[in-house]
């Protein structure tokens, strides 16, 4: 492998203009990116890569390019008729109260609270559910401009004392503190460098892993290796925090520790997916007993998973995929740790267990049945009880709950049903509503199809399709076609009122269920894995052709999106079919398969793509798909990469390398734009964010689909 010397480019970086004009009469105007002599060789096949020079983020080189893109970008944008309109839109339509389930510490409920438009939700406190409520948690006063978020929240088991994580502009880092719940006091202390972490309570003090200080300024450059669980006692610094677990010999492994209900025992699941393991191994220490040492449950780190649900007595309920691809829990018992001797206390369903929750002496398992919610509840020895009544076709959270609960919450959504929060109650086995949001939409007006069409090789794939009722097939509909298809992550239906503009417009909203994903189990999710990914990408291009052949809409009128591993399958398919679509909207995307593995948490995703480095099969598989590398001088669909300064997950480099390279390429008239979001990560790191990213993506998508929205 060439090696590569970064050398100042400040007197090279010219940027010269290319001038592009499209069809709209919007005339484009962006630098033609300064090239390096760089080349990389995998297994004998030598690649060049002209702009790795981007991939140095903190650069001045590479601030002044953002600066620049994002000047042409926003003077695009900025010359759309109605962007202000659209904006002014979606502000109205998500300005409605938002709540979460609340939950239960002691005698108080917790929820959070959104008015509409805050940049944060905050989080309220009430005694008992009749109370009234106070504010617990703003953290709309964590920073002025509301871009730094909430992340990890948990209230010690005696409800005294709140741990919460603060992460700022949107990056996956987290500080934690701590307050005094009784007076909302802000204790002294504060632990810091926390990434990939849970927060789990035991006696005075909580668990929680960390990564070593990275070196100043280089935080989006981290490897993020080494990861160590820690002990703090509240009161004391971090210093003082007692070193629980850490692995030097195996740098790129997850440590995870949380303590059951009962805080008897302490649970350590360690994954090892820099290494290409899907699964988990798992410990538990005794602290009943004053434990110090760890006794393995499964002791080695392999592809199959386990999940602690809670403990029965000395014993444990874990959910698994160990011979069980579409899940099933077991229960373990240490004195018979053989698996000989697991029992099975839900067996594994044809339908795959999508989550599993325990609350009042019950289990409450929800299942998949073709992409929607099914929930049974079981006693903990596995006897089927009934069958929870949700009101509709849709998506369903929660459950969740301590052993003492007599009732617990959930929350039921679909894609034209409001998030609606609901009871259920233990002992009668009866559902009522709780808390019903407060929205001026009629779901009367819409309607949601679920087809399902023939892939390349004849698998057939799901996909939910919505409009308004009315809906004329004759091929003129504009079509935002949604899609993941990676990591087991499923795309379930669920209500969101940024959506309406797309409705109101004669449009329509598809959500494909692309294999990859895990709608059908792990069968699904590794058919689209690893060797299998261009299955994923022959899924998309189906699902467009299908809505084509269907007269839903026609290339003319068809956008796609997608986020992340979505980002890369936007890159994919407008690579493989450039003339199928007309607008492509790919978001913070794994854009470069070859190097993903280099950047900060890039090792985690080799269980699910390969490495370039594993072997020359995975590489050539890959390099086959890679968006950046398969870019080529053709017509390029209108095109907006969009991503952000403090995205520590899938860094920004991969978005600017992909942007330029397209720049570069692209033969045709419709513009290649990338928008670079400041003070923002992997998402929105608030509302006001959101809706202006949402805003200046739908008026993209609508200029270039030839819509004049009517607002």
């Amino acid at each position: 492998m060439k090696r590569f010397l970064f050398f100042a480019f400040s007197l090279l970086l010219v940027l010269s203009i290319s001038f592009h004009s499209i069809a709209q009469g919007i005339r484009v105007q962006y630098p033609k990116t300064v090239k390096v002599s760089h080349t990389d060789t995998y297994f004998g096949t030598t690649i060049a890569d002209p702009y790795r020079w981007l991939e140095k983020d903190d650069s001045p080189e590479t601030a002044k390019w953002v600066e620049e893109q994002n000047k042409v970008t926003f003077e695009y944008l900025e010359k759309i008729p109605y962007r202000q309109k659209v904006k002014e839109r979606l502000e109205k339509l998500f300005n409605y109260p938002k709540y979460s389930s609340p939950f239960r510490r002691g005698d108080n409920y917790i929820f959070f609270k959104n008015d509409g438009l805050q940049n944060q939700s905050v989080a309220y406190i009430q005694k008992g559910l009749e109370g009234k409520s106070e504010v617990l948690l703003d953290p709309n006063t964590f920073s002025t401009d509301g871009t730094s978020r909430l992340g990890a929240f948990s209230i010690s088991k005696d409800g005294k004392y709140l741990a919460y994580g603060i992460s700022q502009g949107g990056s996956d880092w987290q500080t934690y503190y701590v307050m005094e719940v009784a007076s909302k006091k802000v204790l002294p202390d504060t632990i810091e460098w926390v990434k990939v972490s849970g927060l789990s309570w035991q006696a005075e003090g909580f668990y929680y892993s960390r990564y070593d200080a990275p070196e100043k300024g280089k935080e989006l450059s981290s490897k993020n290796e080494n990861h160590k669980v820690y002990y703090h006692k509240v009161g004391t610094e971090q210093s003082q925090d007692e070193l629980i677990y850490q692995d030097k010999d195996n740098p790129q492994r997850f440590h995870f520790a949380a303590t059951t209900e009962d805080e008897k025992f302490l649970i350590l699941s360690i994954s090892d997916r820099g290494k290409g393991k899907r699964g988990d191994a798992l410990f538990f220490r005794n602290l009943s007993k004053g434990e110090k040492g760890f006794t393995p449950i499964i002791a080695e780190v392999g592809d199959d998973s386990f999940d602690l649900i809670d403990n029965v007595g000395d014993k444990f309920l874990i959910e698994t995929n160990r011979n069980a691809p579409n899940n099933k829990v077991i229960l373990f018992d240490p004195k018979n740790p053989d698996e000989k001797n697991w029992k099975e206390v839900l067996p594994e369903r044809e339908q795959p267990l999508n989550s599993v929750s325990s609350a009042g002496g019950k289990l409450f398992a929800t299942y998949l049945k073709d992409v929607t919610s099914r929930v049974s509840v079981y006693d903990l020895t596995g006897k089927l009880e009934n069958e929870v009544e949700l009101p509709s076709i849709g998506t369903v959270g929660g459950f969740g709950g301590d052993r003492e609960d007599k009732f617990v919450f959930y929350t039921f959504t679909s894609f034209t049903f409001a998030p609606t929060i609901y009871r259920y109650d233990i002992a009668t086995k009866k559902t009522t509503l709780f808390r019903a949001p407060e929205i001026d939409f009629k779901a009367t007006d819409y309607e949601t199809k679920q087809v399902f069409y023939p892939s390349k090789d004849g698998t057939k794939v799901p996909m939910f399709i919505i409009h308004k009722k009315g809906l004329k097939l004759d091929g003129n509909n504009p079509v935002l076609l949604y899609g993941y298809g990676g990591f087991s992550i499923n795309l379930l239906p669920g209500f969101n009122p940024l959506l309406i503009p797309i409705f109101e417009q004669g449009g329509v909203y598809v959500v494909a269920n692309l294999r990859g994903g895990n709608e059908y189990g792990e069968k699904w999710h590794e058919a689209g894995r690893g060797l299998n990914k261009q299955k994923v990408f022959d899924d998309f291009i189906s699902a467009a052709e299908f809505l084509i052949k269907e007269k839903y809409t026609s290339s003319e009128k068809l956008a796609i999106q997608g986020g992340s591993n979505g980002g890369l399958l936007i890159g994919a398919v407008i690579n493989q079919r450039p003339d199928l679509f007309k607008v492509a909207i790919p978001q913070v995307g794994v854009m470069d398969m070859l190097r993903f593995q280099k950047f900060t948490i890039g090792w985690n995703w080799i269980p699910e793509y390969g490495s370039s480095e594993q072997d020359e099969a995975n590489f050539k598989n890959l390099y086959a798909y890679s968006p950046l590398h398969n870019l080529k001088e053709t017509k390029y669909p209108a095109t907006l990469v969009t991503t952000a300064d403090h995205d520590d997950r899938v860094v920004p480099a991969h978005s600017f390398k992909y942007a330029a390279t397209l720049q570069e390429k692209n033969q045709g008239t419709n513009p290649v734009l990338i928008r670079v979001n400041v003070k923002s990560g992997h998402g929105a790191s608030s509302t006001s964010k959101r809706i202006e990213e949402t805003a200046d993506i739908y008026s993209f998508i609508f200029y270039n689909l030839g819509v004049t929205p009517n607002y």
